[in-house]
């Protein structure tokens, strides 16, 4: 059974009464049910031995399109915050919704997936630009990400407890013991209820601590901040010592610019975000269109090849876009496929729809759909033949056409798109 939960598209032989047969579904399918024209074009058919090649390789590339678009679509949902109405916005194929782009007169396009090219070389080409769509992704995505974890950590450091926020804030000239030779002053973190315990250990935690010579510096919710003078020549024993301790010794050189640097740094890295977030947002909604595009042109190859093995020559084909009844307005848009013919899986988290379809109008499109086509189940041969729709007419099947036949067959053949809700 095919998803209540995606558009279908599906494909029979063409006896030249495409507006005849279109006109009869639309009074033949459920009320609410939409229909549109799939135009499928006359491709280099190959031999026997290269379309069964590409009915293996296809559904790999289909499965790889898909993964490529669900990521940019959670890069875009991430981006804006999960926000529907602007997802909405940049989710789109060609500046217009998913919806209209499947439903309101797709075409194949001609200008750059021209049908003079043998098939093979066809989704090879839509294999290189898909591939290329994710490489940019990833780079792009990468370098944001590294951006904004480097304003974060600045911002961790800005609002952080005196255990990692930066110490410019707090600390002043007057709190560091300046040009000496020997000696040296450390900061270290003390949790807040510890703070008595450091006041009575710190001098003997090791040799060579100046007696008297801590100060509290500041106090957060968690931990007191302390000053401390000791001898350069014990710094790593007496960092061990605070450790064992549960005291951090916070890493801090003390510069009297140290505040104008930092709030210098702190600007830097949200300009440097901002810009790489819109420079990311902008290619997300660019490759998102492309992608989607590449991935319904690989489908309507599929259909092809699919629909030559299953009905053979001529190879002239009509196809029909067709999106069951919602039980309320909708709110979700056709995006994704991750199914074969009609063994659909489970629908991952990006595209679970909010609105419910009517349960009952998928099957009864599909009855509409078989009744309509009943009479092509005769004409399928080959090794997509089949008799009661599970297999090739009780017969034995070959091998290396097994798990073809082991997938749930109809009158005409069907791909899907599932809806993701915005």
């Amino acid at each position: 059974m095919p998803s209540d939960q995606s558009t279908w598209l599906i494909a029979v032989p063409d006896n030249g009464e495409a507006e005849t047969i279109h006109q009869e579904l639309a009074t033949k399918l459920p009320k609410g049910a939409v229909l549109a024209d799939l135009p499928i074009p006359s491709f280099k058919t190959g031999t026997l031995n290269s379309l069964i090649s590409l009915s293996d390789e296809l559904p790999k590339q289909d499965a790889a399109f898909t993964t490529t678009i669900a990521k940019i679509v959670d890069t875009l949902r991430n981006l804006l915050n999960n926000d529907p109405a602007k997802l909405a916005q940049h989710v789109q194929v060609e500046e217009q919704s998913v919806d209209a782009y499947l439903l309101r007169g797709w075409r194949w396009n001609e200008g750059r997936y021209g049908v003079q090219r043998g098939l093979k070389d066809m989704a090879d080409v839509l294999n290189k630009e898909m591939t290329s769509i994710d490489n940019v992704m990833k780079s792009k995505l990468n370098n944001y990400n590294l951006a904004k974890g480097q304003l974060l950590q600045m911002q961790r450091k800005k609002a952080g407890n005196l255990s990692v926020r930066s110490l410019a804030d707090f600390v002043r000239k007057e709190h560091v013991l300046q040009d000496s030779e020997f000696m040296e002053t450390l900061f270290v973190a003390v949790p807040k209820n510890l703070a008595k315990d450091w006041q009575t250990k710190y001098e003997r935690l090791t040799p060579f601590v100046v007696p008297r010579s801590s100060t509290l510096i500041a106090q957060d919710d968690e931990y007191s901040l302390f000053s401390v003078v000791i001898f350069k020549r014990v710094h790593d024993d007496f960092t061990n010592k605070c450790r064992e301790n549960k005291y951090i010794v916070r890493d801090f050189v003390f510069a009297e610019d140290s505040l104008d640097k930092q709030r210098e740094e702190l600007e830097s890295a949200d300009a440097a975000e901002k810009e790489l977030w819109s420079e990311l947002l902008a290619l997300s909604r660019t490759n998102f269109s492309e992608a989607f595009q590449t991935l319904v042109h690989l489908k309507v190859l599929r259909i092809f090849v699919e629909s030559v093995l299953r009905y053979g020559l001529p190879a002239n084909y009509i196809g029909f876009f067709v999106k069951v009844r919602l039980r309320t307005a909708s709110v979700i848009q056709p995006i994704l496929a991750s199914s074969h013919h009609a063994k659909f899986i489970s629908l991952p988290r990006f595209c679970r729809p909010a609105v419910q379809p009517d349960p009952k109008s998928p099957k009864r499109t599909l009855g509409a759909l078989s009744m309509q086509f009943s009479h092509f189940a005769r004409r399928a041969g080959g090794p997509h033949a089949h008799g009661d729709k599970k297999g090739g007419g009780g017969e034995e099947a070959p091998g290396e056409y097994q798990t073809v036949l082991e997938q749930e067959l109809f009158e005409f053949v069907l791909f899907e798109v599932p809806w993701i809700v915005l």
